[in-house]
């Protein structure tokens, strides 16, 4: 039978230290949420896992000591950002085997015209890195499949609410589709339907092309801010981002893509809606608001930034407590695989 606890699953790339993208589209949530009680009904808190998800990374050439790197320093990023590993369980996801076996066992029941019907992937193929591998080794299976492992990822924990942003609702369609296809053809129901629990935050766009979500793999260093970044190179960076000519301050991000994307960072960090943040800013000039933009920028990223070097600095800590937590997942995994190993035959 499905499991009636509340279970939170979340995933990563090990990007390194994350952009202001990925905080305040997921982890500034991811934050919040563990500290909130998201069913009521319920008397002990949600369990809620966050795995760096380093396989998922292999959809791309990666050098393999850069991935290391990469890899702690977005754990040293979560932690630095408010993720509590005494709370949350922190982990990476090739330190558990069930996220492989898993794939493995629902690929073999994945219909290859779901897999074609997905959009992101081919979105994917527009990035720089992807189009160089595709060019001298064609279109790779693990990015074409990857959707499984997503799934997998998720259904190994029985997880049953996904925080995701709008571009990832598609893969959590596929994943309910998974569920119930995996349900009727093994006749079982031992997998909560997960639920999709839509963040609130709008995406954050491209400093110079605000068409575009903002993201590390582009090229140009000046359409992002990093959690890394320096407060100048914030300010700097925020000064010359683009935006219009147009006289005043307005939310329209089909005319003004641009201004509406610093509105949107000055509003989500300062914890106040769009419309309020356009009132707030009526009468400045459009380079006060990029300074005040900037300013409230960087009081976010600088304790984040200084604290995320002390961590970096001390890799055995680190180390340490994603080894815990891995212990951890490792113990909700195998349960939970041995389940499915005995529904498929496997034991």
């Amino acid at each position: 039978m499905a499991s009636k606890l509340v279970r939170v699953f979340s995933g990563i790339q090990p990007t390194g230290v994350p952009q202001l993208g990925n905080y305040l589209g997921s982890i500034k949530n991811w934050v919040r949420m563990q500290h909130q009680q998201l069913d009521p009904s319920q008397t002990q808190p949600h369990d809620q896992l966050i795995s760096i998800v380093d396989l998922h990374a292999l959809t791309v050439p990666r050098d393999p000591a850069q991935l290391r790197k990469d890899t702690m320093e977005m754990a040293a990023s979560l932690i630095a950002c408010g993720i509590d590993p005494d709370r949350c369980t922190l982990f990476r996801q090739s330190a558990v085997p069930g996220h492989s076996q898993l794939y493995w066992a629902l690929g073999c029941i994945t219909p290859m015209g779901w897999l074609n019907r997905m959009t992101q992937w081919k979105s994917k193929l527009q990035d720089t890195t992807a189009i160089n591998a595709i060019a001298t080794q064609g279109l790779l299976t693990g990015l074409f499949t990857y959707p499984v492992l997503m799934a997998a990822d998720i259904l190994l924990y029985r997880a049953t609410h996904i925080p995701v942003g709008e571009d990832q609702v598609q893969h959590l369609e596929f994943t309910r589709d998974l569920v119930e296809h995996f349900h009727k053809q093994f006749k079982t129901t031992m997998f909560p339907m997960p639920r999709v629990l839509l963040t609130k935050s709008k995406r954050v766009m491209s400093l110079k092309d605000p068409l575009r979500k903002m993201s590390k793999s582009d090229i140009n260093e000046q359409s992002r801010i990093t959690l890394a970044d320096s407060d100048d190179s914030i300010m700097r960076k925020i000064r010359k981002a683009q935006t219009d000519s147009l006289p005043g301050l307005s939310f329209d991000p089909e005319a003004r893509p641009g201004v509406s994307n610093l509105l949107t960072i000055y509003a989500a960090l300062n914890n106040i809606g769009v419309d309020q943040a356009v009132s707030q800013m009526q009468g400045h000039s459009m380079l006060q608001f990029k300074e005040a933009v900037a300013d409230t920028v960087i009081r976010t990223v600088a304790p984040i930034r200084e604290q995320t070097q002390k961590l970096v600095a001390d890799k055995g800590h680190i180390e340490s407590i994603l080894r815990t937590n891995e212990s951890k997942a490792r113990s909700i995994a195998e349960q939970n695989w041995n389940d499915v190993a005995k529904c498929i035959g496997l034991s």
